[in-house]
Parts: structure tokens; sequence; C-alpha cells
């Protein structure tokens, strides 16, 4: 049986969000407003996939809303950006594994549907590194790895992400409904206009 991670990114600054935290933003769900990342761990624990979620550090506000299922990541050097997450997720979560899906944690709409579809993707071909995208191919998140990738994931640096590691690799893209794979929220502005698009959806 393939086995898969989850590893939500949520180490970062929200430097450009005018002092809040993005992460701490409250979102609608079934059981009421929750903190976005507590809303996203919640919705990655749904696949029934093992979770990790990067902090930085254990005693950050984000620490306290966590469900003790999910397992903590600290990232010291998170300032560097998103590799430094990525480099301690990877080796926190080790070789014995076939893959891991890595998401940014301030992405709202991703669902646990959306998740499950990329891991079964993942499961039909897991040598291959599979990119979600919107509904009209363009590339997005999350980006499931297989593991011989691991290796190099463990060497990237900067805020680039793994973008070098993707260059030259054959991705499988998979469509996910509308903009999904594309929505984050990483300023005031953009959560006040998903949070319009939000009250315009619940209108009756």
């Amino acid at each position: 049986m393939t086995a898969i991670a989850i590893l939500l990114l949520a180490a970062g600054a929200s430097r450009r969000m005018q002092g809040r935290d993005k992460l701490m933003e409250m979102v609608p769900t079934p059981d009421g407003p929750l903190p976005l990342i507590r809303a996203r761990c919640d919705v990655a624990q749904a696949t029934g996939l093992a979770t990790y979620v990067t902090l930085p550090a254990p005693d950050h506000p984000r620490a306290a809303v966590l469900d003790t299922s999910v397992t903590p990541i600290h990232v010291p050097d998170a300032a560097e950006g998103m590799a430094a997450s990525i480099r301690a997720g990877i080796r926190e979560i080790g070789s014995d594994i076939d893959g891991v899906m890595i998401v940014p944690a301030d992405m709202p709409d991703l669902t646990t549907a959306d998740l499950s579809t990329m891991a079964a993707a993942f499961c039909a071909a897991p040598d291959n590194i599979h990119r979600a995208t919107s509904a009209d191919g363009t590339m997005g998140h999350p980006v499931v790895f297989p593991s011989r990738c691991f290796k190099a994931l463990l060497h990237i640096q900067g805020d680039a992400g793994a973008r070098s590691v993707l260059r030259g690799e054959e991705i499988l893209p998979h469509p996910l409904p509308g903009s999904h794979a594309l929505t984050d929220l990483d300023t005031p502005e953009a959560w006040a206009s998903w949070r319009a698009a939000q009250d315009q959806t619940d209108a009756p």
C-alpha cells in the first residue's frame, strides 16, 4: 500500500498582512469559525493521511490552536523562506514513506476531497510528481513528491520553494474545482475579497 504524508507549510511570518497573522484569521467551518491553520489541519486530517505542520517555534500562538493528533515541526530558520519549512518537513517525515503532499496553509478553498484526489492520483503513479491545477489548467497546489525527490528537497534554499526540483521533471497535472488550487490569502485585501465572495455564496 502506498504511504503518503501531508505537509502543511505554516512557518511563515505573514509579512504582507500589516501586523495580522493570516493563519490565525477566522474562517467558517462545519464546526463553526476556526483559525485558518486549524481549519486547514482538520481538512488534511480528514483524508486519513498522516498530517504534519511546520511552525516557527513551539510557543508560537499557532501551536495552541492545533489538534493534538497533528504532528508539529518546528523550523528555527523559518525566516529563510519556504525552503526551510520543506527541508524540516522532509527530515521529520523521513524516508519510510512513498510520497509527501506539500500544501501551503494559507489556501482556504482546498477541501478534503481535493487532497484525496491528489493522493489517489499519486497512488496510481507513485514515481511521478503530481501537481494540482485550476479548472483552466493553471498550475497551483498541492504538489505531491515521490520519495525519490526527498534528497533534492533537502537541499533547496530560499523562498522559491521546490521550484528547482520541479525543473526537468514530467509533472502530472490534476484539475481541481474552480480556483481551489490557486487561492491563497497573504494580504488584507485578499482576505477582504475572499470574505466578500463567501458572503455572496452564503446569501439566500
